[in-house]
């Protein structure tokens, strides 16, 4: 992912990757989500696993979420992540945008990542 935090200032606005999943759905994680992600005060700890998050987009199970329908969490199982936890979850939104001129548009996008033990 770069020089994560040095980079990450002057660049908040763009897309770092884009992923399909495994229903077709091209997701992407954008610079200002990942910084939003690492911040001390949320989940630093998932930095040096930034190549799991894009496996778990592509090949993870999903489970929408019940209170905010547009919301799913993606998660995946691997043995490496910090003691105590074994799963990435992602969770990402999907929401439709009307263009000025009139045309919807997809967005579906991560909003934070973490782990977990389930």
């Amino acid at each position: 992912m770069e020089n994560r935090s040095t980079r990450m200032r002057g660049r908040l606005r763009g897309k770092i990757w884009t992923q399909r999943d495994r229903f077709g759905n091209d997701i992407y994680l954008t610079y200002e989500r990942w910084g939003h992600i690492i911040n001390p005060e949320n989940h630093p700890d998932v930095e040096p696993h930034d190549h799991h998050l894009r496996e778990t987009i592509r090949l993870g199970r999903r489970k929408q979420d019940p209170i905010i329908p547009n919301a799913y969490k993606y998660y995946r199982r691997f043995d490496d992540l910090p003691e105590g936890m074994n799963h990435l979850v992602a969770v990402v939104v999907f929401r439709w945008v009307t263009d000025p001129n009139g045309i919807v548009h997809e967005e579906k996008f991560i909003v934070t990542a973490y782990f977990q033990f389930f």
